[in-house]
């Protein structure tokens, strides 16, 4: 019976990693219209857009069901964030949406506001004037709301952040899945392929984001 069950259980990993998916691809002109009229890429970025590829990735929803996301990076890290989220989906890490942030105006307010998981955005870092990481494709921020943004006076901006200020695992549901701890699987996945996480900030914390 013992080596029944191994096998159930190896057979079963090896269908969820095999349900995976992706597709990395050059920004098409149809991409590219919507990154023009989103606001999210014109000219005078840092990074033209043949720089930067469109990624389609599998994950798990907040109701533990199979969706395929959609996110823009720079071409030199494509390959990475789909082992990355190849890892995440492995482990059954929900994502609420992963949509390109055109779809929000370019709004990285807006597509907190629907905790929406996104990379490239061309924007100035937050309180300051240079390019942010996003502006180069090499940022992801992964479930805004649960993994919020905190100023060094401990302010967060959204409302509905306010409940995941308490860094701790307490509940079985899937938003407190999602909240980002140090030693956290998700948090070691990213890290384990070079990423640096905004958990580990000293003066602030931007526990959804992820640059590389």
């Amino acid at each position: 019976m013992k080596a029944i069950f191994f096998i159930w259980v190896i057979l079963c990993s090896i269908w969820l990693h095999a349900a995976f998916d992706a597709t990395v691809s050059r920004i098409d002109t149809d991409i590219k219209i919507r990154m023009i009229k989103g606001n999210s890429w014109r000219r005078g970025c840092p990074v033209p857009l043949e720089d930067l590829r469109y990624l389609t990735l599998m994950h798990w929803d907040f109701r533990g069901e199979q969706k395929q996301g959609e996110i823009v990076v720079h071409k030199d890290v494509a390959s990475n964030v789909v082992s990355i989220f190849r890892g995440l989906y492995g482990m059954k890490y929900p994502i609420r949406q992963m949509r390109l942030v055109s779809d929000f105006g370019g709004s990285d307010w807006r597509s907190i506001e629907a905790d929406n998981t996104s990379a490239f955005n061309c924007r100035k870092a937050t309180g300051s004037k240079r390019w942010s990481k996003h502006s180069y494709g090499r940022a992801i921020d992964i479930n805004p709301i649960e993994n919020p943004y905190i100023s060094r006076t401990g302010r967060i901006s959204h409302k509905e952040s306010l409940a995941y200020r308490k860094r701790v695992h307490q509940k079985s549901t899937y938003a407190d899945k999602v909240i980002l701890l140090k030693n956290d699987k998700a948090v070691k996945i990213f890290k384990k392929y070079g990423w640096k996480w905004g958990g580990d900030f000293r003066n602030i914390k931007d526990y959804q984001h992820f640059a590389k």
